[in-house]
């Protein structure tokens, strides 16, 4: 039953507004899910796959503080893999493909299933303000539903439309009407706004193709879950690769006259790292080919995802482009692609628990913050929904710090510097990236998912048996002396140098080419099977061992981070009186106004010495 007022209420179902409205709930709060049709809750609209590099990281925290799109994930999949396997521990990654029916399912049947949480089946038209905070909403049935909170979740859909070739539709996804009021409404209140696009690639029909002239992309052999929940997972089946030629290159130049990228009609900037197949051909001019990926969307389904051939271009040219691709000559395109153009806002005017510095109360999470991806926009959304919580129960915010977790690294990022195109996050973007392994991703959040109380303390204890378990084998491999005889011939096998006198079995372990899985016969007090059942505890200890100098050093760096952090900058500072700052320096500080001197360094355009400036004005 729809209330007359909630505590929470969440605008849009897609992935950010889904872990918000469940963790809101989880916390107490009685929340409304307010979704234009929701039937299309939690669907897949573009690739139906969830992590992938360092996107997989975010999706692992996510699960870590209590989240639910790794058991979403778990339960829809359809194929798993651990990408950058043959890299450093840093950059694994996991991923999935999914099917793209039953996750929105899953993802429903976990909304339905949440104590305090209701789906309203209504279109928002206003955010309704009093007094310099939210009160609630107005929906399109002149309706008003107050609340304390209001977190706005809706991704592609502010003043959408969407383009193949110069037709253009209004709408954020194929058959879903745009949202035409809010980002102009919430424009007259102050908060600044911007235009971004993205894109989807056609879908082909399955029956239409012969997958045996294809090169198979299989699942891992032994393949590993998103979440901490999920017992174990299976693949079910394969992807496909082929490449472009110089014949698609040319066929498609065709279009370029009739391209809404080419000819102005689309305003919006694209993501440079997921650019559409014509950008592809006109920016890289001199390459010969680019990898298509035909990639299942479902277990009942025909359609093929044709990953790397995002396109706007008009369905004719679509159509000649495909089959000019190595196995697609006879390739019935289902579904053509498009892009989806819509408003955002800048983030900077967002506080790092994602609440508005403009109005209190209002929240932001996912696309309409201006980043791209569902891996990005459910972190958010989780974030939202806690501070949200918070919020209401008057308790503070709680944020993540860029040495804590990727989601901090993103927040960070996203409210520092400005959003000129969908932002992504990247392993790269991490710099204390060896800190914020998959493998260390419980340690890190799972005490914290566990006090706000979205992660029930059976799982922590549980999961404190596996840390007891890799600090006794890192304390047996300190511990157990290995004699030459005992290990010269393994070393020579593996071609590293024999020793020539006894040292312990972590001195040993730090040299590249040995694993803990060869040292464990030789382990005093260490049961064999143990370990050997659970893989996940080997790899960690392997990867303290090995990487310990760069680990205790980057610990030190963490340190010298938060003591910058601990110099708070007030609310009320004026930066505009200072007039030995640079003149940019000081345009980017007023504009954002920073917490703590740790951030100011951040903004990009902040140099150093006015930071070194502005460290003295606060002291």
């Amino acid at each position: 039953m729809k209330q007359a007022k909630y505590d929470v209420l969440v605008i849009g179902g897609g992935h950010a507004g889904i872990e918000a409205s469940i963790a809101a709930a989880k916390m107490g709060q009685c929340v409304g899910l307010i979704s234009m049709d929701t039937n299309t809750i939690g669907r897949l609209s573009c690739n139906p796959s969830i992590g992938g590099s360092a996107k997989g990281h975010l999706a692992k925290e996510i699960d870590a503080l209590g989240g639910v799109m790794g058991r979403i994930a778990d339960a829809s999949g359809i194929q798993f893999k651990m990408l950058n396997t043959s890299k450093g521990p840093a950059v694994w990654s996991p991923r999935s493909q999914n099917d793209k029916d039953l996750y929105p399912l899953v993802a429903q049947n976990l909304l339905l299933s949440t104590t305090n949480l209701e789906i309203i089946s209504e279109t928002v038209v206003e955010i309704l303000v009093s007094g310099g905070k939210v009160s609630g909403v107005r929906t399109a049935s002149n309706e008003e539903i107050n609340a304390r909170a209001v977190i706005l979740c809706s991704g592609t859909f502010l003043n959408a439309v969407m383009w193949t070739g110069t037709d253009c539709t209004k709408g954020g996804r194929v058959g879903e009407p745009p949202a035409e009021k809010i980002s102009d409404l919430l424009s007259s209140l102050g908060l600044e706004k911007g235009r971004l696009k993205t894109g989807t690639p056609p879908r082909i029909d399955r029956k239409s193709i012969d997958v045996r002239r294809f090169e198979p992309h299989n699942g891992d052999e032994n393949p590993v879950p998103f979440s901490i929940h999920t017992h174990s997972v299976r693949n079910q089946l394969s992807c496909f690769a082929t490449h472009t030629t110089s014949r698609t290159h040319e066929s498609l130049e065709g279009g370029f006259s009739r391209s809404p990228m080419f000819t102005g009609l689309i305003t919006g900037a694209g993501p440079r790292y997921c650019p559409s197949i014509e950008d592809k051909i006109y920016r890289f001019a001199d390459k010969d080919s680019h990898t298509i990926v035909l990639e299942p969307e479902g277990l009942s389904s025909n359609t093929l995802y044709v990953n790397g051939f995002s396109t706007s271009l008009p369905k004719d040219i679509q159509d000649v482009g495909m089959r000019s691709i190595p196995g697609l000559e006879d390739a019935t395109i289902l579904r053509y692609g498009y892009a989806v153009e819509y408003d955002f806002f800048f983030p900077y005017q967002l506080t790092f628990g994602l609440q508005s510095k403009a109005l209190d109360g209002l929240f932001f999470a996912g696309q309409v913050n201006g980043t791209s991806g569902y891996e990005e926009a459910a972190s958010q959304g989780l974030i939202a929904g806690i501070n949200a919580a918070l919020y209401v129960r008057g308790e503070g915010s709680f944020t993540l710090q860029r040495s804590e977790a990727y989601i901090g690294v993103m927040i960070d990022d996203l409210v520092n510097k400005n959003t000129e195109e969908p932002y992504r996050i990247f392993t790269s973007l991490a710099e204390y990236r060896l800190l914020l392994r998959i493998d260390t991703v419980y340690d890190r959040l799972l005490p914290q998912g566990n006090k706000l109380g979205l992660v029930p303390d059976h799982v922590v204890s549980r999961y404190e048996i596996l840390q007891r378990r890799t600090n006794e084998l890192v304390q047996a491999t300190q511990k157990t002396k290995v004699a030459v005889n005992e290990i010269n011939k393994m070393l020579v096998e593996v071609g590293e140098t024999p020793i020539t006198e006894p040292t312990s079995a972590m001195n040993i372990l730090r040299r590249p080419k040995v694993s803990i899985e060869q040292l464990l016969p030789m382990l005093d007090g260490v049961e064999q099977s143990v370990y050997q059942e659970h893989q996940d505890v080997a790899h960690r200890v392997d990867t303290m061992v090995k990487y310990e100098g760069y680990i205790e050093k980057l610990h030190r760096d963490v340190e010298r981070f938060a003591e910058q952090e601990q110099q708070v900058i007030p609310p009320s500072f004026s930066y505009l009186g200072i007039k030995s700052l640079s003149t940019e320096g000081r345009e980017k500080l007023e504009r954002i106004r920073p917490g703590s001197l740790g951030q100011a360094s951040r903004i990009p355009g902040v140099s150093a010495s006015d930071v070194s400036i502005l460290s003295l004005y606060l002291r």
